[in-house]
């Protein structure tokens, strides 16, 4: 994949997501983990960093530093995928769904990790 049209297809899904976090934030509260505290400010957090980020991706001047934020934005959410899983341990097929979703952040991560090294 060219290196401009990695970099937005990142900057498009952080901006979808963080938007998303902002304007519906009660769908998120859920898979803040409890040790964590309020969930709410952890999901407006992350849907500002998104945003953040994607701007920077989406800027050439600073896309490297922008793949080193989508890098810790992707592994920063780690955390909410293992609330998801905890939270269907006992619902087989929303836990299947959970789990199945998890492999899909490395190559995401991959991606940012090749912005962020001018690739």
């Amino acid at each position: 994949m060219p290196r401009d049209v990695r970099a937005l297809a990142i900057a498009a899904g952080m901006t979808g997501t963080g938007a998303f976090h902002l304007v519906r934030p009660q769908a998120y509260d859920w898979m803040i983990p409890p040790e964590l505290g309020r969930p709410r400010p952890w999901v407006i957090g992350s849907g500002v960093a998104e945003l953040a980020t994607a701007a920077l991706v989406a800027v050439p001047a600073t896309r490297r530093l922008g793949g080193w934020a989508a890098v810790a934005v992707l592994v920063g959410v780690l955390p909410a995928h293992a609330q998801t899983l905890r939270a269907f341990r006992r619902q087989p097929w929303k836990l299947a769904v959970a789990a199945a979703r998890i492999p899909f952040q490395v190559p995401m991560i991959q991606a940012a990790l090749r912005v962020a090294r001018g690739g």
